[in-house]
């Protein structure tokens, strides 16, 4: 969570596609609001390169140049820890917000993740995650996935879709056999992981990341079956 200390100061307001999105500066950090619903801030990205890394180790021994969606851009810790390991193949990044978009290509966020923005296997997909999960032939070795705080609380109603069966069908759709989903969120959710095995999913397991007050993060990992 952001730190009490400082006080944030705007750095960009818009209304977007979904609402009203902020990013604030407080302190050395920065933090990106929606609708007045506090997201993220790179106090501490922890869990968002847990988010990689767990996945990247699920996937079957030697599979070579794996392919990596990641749904959501955020701050850019997920992209910037993907980028940085070699073994990963190309990295494709969903996010539907045209600010956030900005704010790392044009804007203060770059000094976290120009390097790995410049990186050829990177591409920025200016698309909903939903839909295109829903709706793209492409398949991937690892979805990983951070565009709420967590499958209990959504930032927009439309994003529910994404932890209903249907979402979690299509999800499994996109993944390679031995495949791996990755979910962020805020707090744990056993009815996630049953949500899970009924998608069909196998090894459905959760990793905690410890935070200074109130539940832990968490990853919740599925493989899907050959």
């Amino acid at each position: 969570m952001p730190s009490a200390e400082a006080r944030p100061v705007v750095l960009d307001r818009r209304e977007g596609p979904f609402g009203e999105v902020v990013l604030r500066e407080r302190g050395d950090d920065f933090e990106i609001i929606a609708n007045g619903c506090f997201l993220m801030d790179t106090s501490d990205g922890r869990s968002e390169r847990l988010l990689i890394d767990a996945a990247l180790a699920a996937l079957p021994a030697g599979r070579r140049d794996p392919a990596l969606l990641i749904g959501g851009l955020g701050v850019g810790f997920s992209l910037v820890r993907a980028a940085a390991d070699p073994r990963w193949g190309r990295i494709a990044v969903v996010e539907r917000e045209p600010a956030v978009v900005d704010w790392h290509l044009e804007g203060p966020l770059g000094r976290i993740s120009a390097a790995a923005l410049a990186d050829p296997r990177t591409a920025i997909l200016r698309e909903d995650l939903v839909e295109h999960l829903r709706t793209t032939t492409e398949r991937y070795d690892a979805l990983c996935l951070d565009i709420d705080n967590g499958p209990d609380w959504t930032v927009t109603e439309g994003n529910e879709g994404l932890y209903s069966p249907a979402g979690l069908a299509a999800c499994r759709a996109r993944l390679t056999p031995g495949g791996v989903l990755a979910v962020w969120s805020a707090q744990p959710s056993a009815a996630f992981g049953e949500a899970l095995r009924n998608a069909g999913f196998r090894a459905v397991r959760a990793e905690e990341v410890a935070v200074a007050r109130g539940v832990p993060d968490v990853v919740h990992l599925a493989l899907r079956g050959h």
